[in-house]
């Protein structure tokens, strides 16, 4: 076990999966100097520049080539810097790598991943701050990844890396400096949830950096004798509906929290599938439908805390005694 940051054991799992396979390749803007947030620091050093390859300021470009390379037997990293720029390069997402395999009878495959972080960046405003997961998860011929803490993202990346199918991989714009313990030899499948907290009273889904909020919301709830049961998604295609369902089944209570604009959110999904398989109650909890303001006074509210989180949990739990 090794403590690091969140951007230190992604850079050390592309570290390791470049020095065991050639064929992994870096590609996207800034990364040479190791990435704005730091995660492929010292890769170019230690790669050269034809594997760790910085690129021209166009994210249709950066897109369309790392397509290219994965269709020719590379396994490409594409960098997308934050989610929000990603969406200059939506045609070579959609339309290319998401259908490549499908269309073309799997002669094809495309077997990279596109790193796109996601979430309200402190003081950065509408335009660097969206949460746009459920866009990616809605689109068939893709995975879906959000790690919340270092070792996750250690041990998704690897698998996102391995996975042979075009991943979106989503971290959290101010994860970057979350600091945890690293077992490199700890692997996390693809689809698998993390259940981080047991209890009989109400299930709570989440991912990303909301698992912070929910986590003291549940420290908070215990103090008050409520046993609240925590799930850490991780992957949002495929997701776990095995063990989200069957918690649910053992709570009867199910609340999804996302950073998310609630509208259409990927909570709805968990929620819909929830009451249909276990006929639970359900409530989702995400950010209201507005753009996120730079202002604090503004960004604040876009943002779902922990008493935000505890009090909904509160709230379910009275109006169903």
């Amino acid at each position: 076990m090794a403590l690091m940051t969140y951007a230190q054991a992604a850079a050390l799992a592309l570290q390791h999966e470049m020095a065991a396979d050639a064929n992994v390749v870096v590609i996207g803007e800034d990364v040479g100097r190791g990435g704005i947030f730091g995660q492929y620091q010292g890769l170019q050093q230690r790669f050269g520049a034809q594997r760790v390859i910085d690129t021209p300021i166009s994210e249709a470009a950066i897109m369309g080539a790392g397509v290219g390379m994965a269709l020719a037997g590379l396994r490409p990293v594409v960098e997308m810097r934050v989610v929000d720029f990603a969406l200059c390069g939506m045609d070579e997402i959609v339309n290319q790598a998401a259908k490549n395999r499908f269309m073309f009878g799997g002669q094809g495959r495309v077997p990279l991943v596109v790193r796109m972080p996601i979430g309200i960046w402190d003081a950065s405003a509408a335009q660097h701050s969206q949460s746009l997961e459920s866009w990616f998860a809605h689109l068939p011929g893709l995975v879906v990844v959000c790690p919340a803490t270092p070792q996750d993202n250690y041990s998704l990346l690897r698998s996102a890396l391995a996975s042979g199918d075009p991943v979106v991989y989503m971290e959290h714009k101010t994860l970057w400096g979350l600091t945890g313990e690293v077992d490199q030899s700890h692997a996390v499948a693809l689809g698998r949830a993390n259940t981080l907290r047991a209890g009989a009273d109400l299930t709570l889904v989440s991912w990303s950096k909301q698992l912070q909020a929910c986590s003291s919301a549940c420290e908070q709830l215990a103090k008050e004798g409520i046993a609240v049961e925590l799930i850490d998604l991780r992957t949002l295609w495929p997701w776990d509906r095995d063990t989200v369902l069957q918690s649910c089944a053992r709570t009867n209570r199910l609340l999804v929290v996302h950073e998310a604009v609630q509208v259409a959110g990927f909570g709805a999904e968990i929620a819909a599938s929830a009451a249909e398989a276990t006929g639970c109650k359900v409530k989702r909890l995400g950010a209201p439908r507005i753009p996120v303001g730079y202002a604090p006074v503004l960004e604040a509210q876009s943002r779902i805390g922990a008493e935000d989180v505890a009090a909904a949990v509160r709230a379910m739990l009275k109006s169903s005694t």
